[in-house]
């Protein structure tokens, strides 16, 4: 019995070695008949049977959607029917029948004949001087825009369409980005496609011949040898040209000359006084000849001036260093009655147009009489306005009757004094309330009165006294002592401290049991200040 149970378990762990072997052979039985071979390099991170599904469905074959899953950018691509597999040679086509894998590490998945590829079916027709070049020349690295597949050993993704992603551009952002509007793809000069006359400057005459340099001139930008096509100044012919005449006459020489020839020169009906140093504008126009040219027409006339011809309406109030000053500064031809002097040109003076001064009409100032007056003498607002507190305030608080110190120019009823400067610093509801509340009061007969030097700082100075003088010490009635700049509760006010305080049951009664309505003088008032404390006067 004792030699049976031996054997057997020597059976049973000869069955745990056979186990094991087979453990270790069934895989790689198995694996060998899975796995045709190892995968591409690109593909080597997928080796194992831990992967199979992730390029493969189980029982199926390789799925379309895992491989584009992972290819991304070319998933994109496809979905935006771009590019040479959303062509009609591919779609529709299993992505094995092209790229297979299981060759081994080394196996090319992109392979095609590179000759006989059909680049339009890639959505970019090679045309031009493109047809010469090798696949190579342009599908590199460096002129791969995404960085993703940048990092690829070599790809056919990645680049653009336009020309300025393999090709620099000389014009550095410049001009449009569309290339073929200026040049074609057999050769980058001359620019056949362009056509000036479809410019903002079209040529014409003697400018149909001259070469292109001469207007657009070689320089350097950014280090680099550049020529300006964009920008160019064109309105005017000066900005070419030499004017010949100083500005005599202008700058649109397109008056008088033509681009055929310089020197011919447009007919001329009548003489344009335009031509002339005078151009004739507004009123000016309507000017009998005579009225100016009082002798020979082609004798000179002083006209640097506008008081050359007409009289000093002001009087000389606008002489500078003895020189009178031009009524165009202010004046037009077109009519004499208003002006153009601008707030601007007024700020340049020692007066400066601020807040509601800007909105004053010139004539308030400057016209208080029946004639205009520009010559102000003085600065301070009391030049012009009445200083309604003069006698009321004291002058420390302005100086100078300089009105700012209280005031704006913004807006009169605007304060924006400091009272804390003052002996009453404004606490609690005393600073929402206004100036007039305290410093304006109206007298019997209905008039407004200031009080300012003389308002005193006691609380009955604007208060009612309520108390009709109890809480009077030495003729001063002391609000502070119950009250509070917040509100009229007597927060403040504490019995403990008074002549009675307040103890056992007595901490408990209203204040009304003791403190009863009582008639003094004609106020009908509470009474606080009691004659007697005797438990008698109570109980």
């Amino acid at each position: 019995m004792k030699t049976t149970f031996n054997n057997f378990n020597k059976m049973n762990i000869g069955f745990k070695y056979l186990n094991l072997i087979i453990m270790l052979i069934v895989p790689l039985l198995t694996f060998a008949q899975i796995s045709p071979g190892d995968l591409a390099e690109a593909h080597s991170h997928l080796e194992g049977m831990s992967h199979c599904t992730d390029c493969h469905d189980l029982g199926k074959k390789v799925s379309n959607d895992k491989c584009l899953a992972c290819h991304t950018h070319l998933n994109n691509r496809v979905k935006q029917n771009k590019g040479y597999h959303a062509s009609t040679e591919v779609k529709g086509k299993d992505c094995i029948k092209c790229h297979s894998d299981h060759h081994g590490v080394k196996f090319e998945i992109i392979r095609f004949d590179k000759k006989e590829f059909n680049h339009d079916l890639t959505g970019y027709k090679l045309e031009g001087a493109h047809k010469d070049k090798k696949c190579e020349d342009c599908h590199k690295k460096e002129f791969i825009q995404i960085s993703d597949i940048k990092k690829k050993k070599y790809t056919y993704l990645g680049l653009d369409t336009k020309c300025t992603s393999c090709h620099e551009d000389v014009h550095q952002n410049t001009l449009s980005s569309d290339c073929l509007s200026c040049h074609n793809q057999n050769k980058f000069k001359p620019a056949s496609n362009f056509d000036h006359n479809k410019a903002k400057f079209t040529l014409k005459g003697k400018h149909a011949d001259v070469d292109c340099y001469k207007c657009h001139i070689k320089t350097q930008k950014a280090a680099k040898d550049f020529i300006k096509f964009k920008g160019i100044e064109f309105q005017n012919c000066t900005a070419c040209h030499e004017d010949v005449h100083k500005n005599k006459f202008g700058n649109d020489c397109a008056k008088c000359h033509n681009e055929n020839s310089f020197h011919q020169i447009a007919g001329l009906n009548g003489f344009n006084h335009s031509k002339t140093n005078f151009h004739l504008t507004g009123k000016h126009i309507k000017v009998d000849c005579k009225k100016c040219h009082t002798k020979k027409l082609t004798d000179p006339v002083k006209h640097n001036k506008c008081y050359d011809c007409h009289k000093d309406y002001h009087e000389g109030q606008f002489i500078k260093n003895n020189i009178n000053t031009d009524c165009k500064e202010c004046h037009t031809t077109s009519n004499f009655i208003g002006s153009s002097y601008t707030i601007e040109l007024h700020n340049k003076t020692k007066f400066k147009l601020e807040g509601a001064h800007m909105a004053t009409p010139c004539f308030v100032c400057h016209k208080k009489t029946d004639k205009w007056n520009f010559r102000i003498k003085g600065d301070k607002c009391t030049d012009c306005h009445d200083n309604t507190h003069k006698g009321h305030i004291s002058t420390k608080y302005y100086p100078e009757e300089n009105c700012t110190a209280c005031h704006t120019n913004t807006r009169w009823s605007y304060i924006n004094f400091d009272h804390n400067k003052t002996k009453f610093e404004l606490l609690g509801a005393h600073k929402k309330t206004s100036c007039k509340d305290c410093h304006f009061k109206k007298d019997e007969n209905g008039i407004e009165l200031q009080k300012f030097k003389t308002l005193k700082t006691t609380c009955i100075e604007c208060h009612t006294d309520k108390h009709a003088g109890q809480f009077n010490k030495q003729g001063v009635t002391d609000c502070l002592l119950c009250h509070n700049n917040n509100n009229w509760k007597a927060n403040k006010f504490d019995h403990n401290k008074t002549k009675f305080p307040l103890d056992g049951k007595h901490k408990n009664v209203a204040c009304a049991k003791c403190h009863k309505p009582k008639t003094i003088g004609q106020t009908r008032v509470i009474e606080y200040k009691l004659k007697s404390y005797k438990c008698e006067s109570c109980h």
